[in-house]
């Protein structure tokens, strides 16, 4: 295969339009071991804390294919409370503000584990694009 007998990881980047459903490029290589994050786009709203209550747009790929698993811009956007979701979220979010857009990057052992759940394979790492739109 062409460019994989370096190893090197190429990370997915998001658009960074807001408003509108993100584009994710597919990631290349070894995904990383710990949780990574990053601010596509800087909110200027309420601060993610621990124990906030968030509503957000989110789209879901997975890293082995690349391919979109689950997002929420086809219909209305998820509320649900910090504490009730995924490690990965959990350890992620807080800091971020309404109006941003933050890209996680969830090692397995953070999202669905051994197990997977539902399309999510066993021992996937995932690929959250998330766009903070209220935190109450």
């Amino acid at each position: 295969m062409s460019g994989s007998d370096s190893g090197a990881t190429v990370l997915p980047v998001v658009s960074a339009v807001a408003g509108q459903a993100p584009t994710i490029s597919k990631p290349e290589g070894t995904p990383p071991a710990e949780l990574s994050f990053t601010d596509v786009i800087v909110g200027t709203g309420a601060e993610v804390l621990p124990t906030s209550t968030l509503t957000v747009h989110y789209t879901l790929m997975a890293w082995s294919t690349g391919k979109i698993i689950e997002s929420s811009w086809s219909g209305q956007p998820a509320t649900f409370p910090l504490a009730q979701v995924v490690e990965g979220w959990q350890k992620g979010l807080p800091g971020a503000k309404a109006g941003g857009r933050r890209l996680l990057i969830l090692p397995p052992s953070m999202g669905y584990g051994a197990a997977g759940a539902g399309p999510i394979g066993p021992n996937e790492t995932l690929i959250f694009s998330v766009d903070i739109i209220g935190v109450a």
